[in-house]
């Protein structure tokens, strides 16, 4: 069974990205996945500002990291970039603690001005983990549904646009570990 981490850098409860991520998370496990889904919020925050990478619970998530066959990063898009949390987190991990693993980056912001927040930021991140990064998404905040019960996206073009990159994702992952199933 495939492993995939699934990683919420929003610093808010019940923020948009979150669920959206969740409705992934669903998606993803209903094919079969393994999903470990964590939160910056599930750090803690002495660890995060003080750089604590040898805490139990940083040493604990760097092996969920490196031993996942996929990776699943979103966030918010704050100030043109990923938020501060997020960063603080990754900078946590070794460098090469995404090695050939696909990651696939997913933003969430108020603008469309913000898109490129992917290319320019995630994407960089995810590369100096050694990481693989799919092609990604990026959603406006108004084309999300909080409320939802069946999906939080409300654009018909970003449903189809996300389960072809999901498609992409796990087809890399699978080209990843070619013999697991």
């Amino acid at each position: 069974m495939n492993k995939i981490v699934i990683l919420c850098g929003s610093p808010q409860e019940k923020s948009k990205i979150e669920v959206v991520l969740r409705h992934i998370q669903a998606i993803l496990e209903s094919e079969g996945f393994s999903i470990t889904f964590l939160s910056v919020l599930d750090f803690s925050p002495v660890n995060l500002i003080k750089g604590y990478y040898n805490s139990i619970e940083i040493k604990k998530f760097t092996e969920v990291m490196e031993e996942a066959d996929g990776v699943l990063i979103g966030s918010p898009v704050y100030k043109a970039s990923y938020t501060g949390a997020l960063k603080s987190l990754i900078d946590l991990l070794p460098e090469g603690a995404l090695k050939g693993t696909p990651v696939f980056p997913l933003m969430v912001g108020g603008t469309g001005a913000h898109l490129l927040a992917i290319e320019y930021a995630l994407k960089p991140l995810i590369n100096s983990l050694k990481g693989k990064p799919t092609h990604g998404i990026y959603i406006l905040d108004s084309q999300i549904d909080r409320m939802s019960k069946d999906n939080p996206i409300i654009d018909v073009e970003i449903i189809n646009r996300l389960y072809v990159q999901l498609n992409d994702f796990v087809r890399s992952i699978q080209i990843k570990n070619p013999f697991i199933a």
